[in-house]
């Protein structure tokens, strides 16, 4: 069965401007800016309000575009949750005997925390991916998972709270 119009709504936060242009939505905010590709769903997005509030509409939809609604959404307000407070993804080295070293190349930023890697962005799939990426490098292979427990793993995830 089809809907003949779904439409979702959300409010767009004061300090923040939204544009949208061909289903490419560009979120600007204290922290920076961020863009989302929005093309590969057939969904209409509309600014309204004077840019305070922004229309999400699929015509004729099924129930997977009534899905892709919500999940449009969704990612709009992590684009402004990463321009407005950003994330960070706290992991841990966990290791029984010997210890794991690590080594921050590339001129970022590093302090000295034992057994502690935290990852800090805008964009919450770059944090949450590199942090994956790590993860997964640092298992233990052709070993009993159960025993062998040696890894970096994500111990706090969530929002910057500026520490002031």
């Amino acid at each position: 069965m089809k809907t003949i119009l779904a439409t979702e709504t959300m409010d767009i936060p004061e300090g923040v401007t939204v544009t949208v242009a061909a289903k490419l939505v560009t979120v600007e905010g204290p922290r920076g800016k961020l863009t989302r590709n929005f093309k590969h769903l057939n969904l209409d997005f509309q600014l309204q309000d004077g840019g305070r509030k922004l229309k999400v509409d699929a015509w004729f939809g099924t129930r997977r575009t009534m899905a892709a609604i919500r999940t449009a959404i969704s990612h709009v307000q992590n684009l402004i949750a990463g321009v407005t407070k950003g994330f960070r993804y706290k992991m841990r080295f966990v290791y029984a005997h010997f210890p794991i070293n690590a080594s921050i190349t590339n001129a970022n930023s590093a302090k000295k925390v034992k057994d502690e890697l935290v990852l800090e962005g805008n964009d919450v799939e770059l944090v949450s991916r590199s942090a994956a990426l790590i993860n997964q490098k640092c298992h233990v292979k052709k070993k009993d998972i159960r025993k062998f427990l040696d890894g970096i793993y994500v111990s706090d995830k969530g929002p910057i709270f500026d520490e002031q």
